[in-house]
């Protein structure tokens, strides 16, 4: 897949268009279109690396980043005090189907273990 293929390289460039949550220079923070919580939010580097493993070899600054990013929006969301999910897929066989990094944050109710299948994305 070419970097033209990214999805969130063509969000990034207003190709395609999404409920942006936050953006800074190096990141952007976007609803989930098929949220698997009342606040699903994905926190995406601008620069396309495959997964985490590759994020975090390359760039962990980035990586803390998007953790950084994440709790910012759980407190903005009021989910902080109650609890939030923080979540990376990676590789195909863990229900990573877009092969450029997002941290997936997940809250606004009681999520329970991981039991009920992964979530893709």
């Amino acid at each position: 897949m070419s970097d033209m293929d990214s999805l969130f390289l063509r969000i990034i460039a207003r190709e395609i268009p999404a409920e942006v949550v936050r953006e800074n220079d190096r990141v952007i923070a976007i609803r989930d279109i098929n949220p698997q919580a009342p606040t699903h939010v994905l926190v995406v580097p601008k620069k396309r690396y495959r997964n985490a493993a590759e994020l975090a070899a390359a760039d962990p600054e980035l990586l803390a980043e998007l953790i950084t990013v994440a709790r910012d929006i759980a407190e903005q969301e009021g989910i902080a005090e109650s609890g939030y999910r923080l979540l990376f897929n990676t590789n195909a066989d863990a229900g990573q189907t877009i092969f450029h990094v997002h941290l997936h944050l997940l809250g606004g109710e009681p999520l329970g273990g991981l039991t009920g299948g992964p979530l893709r994305g």
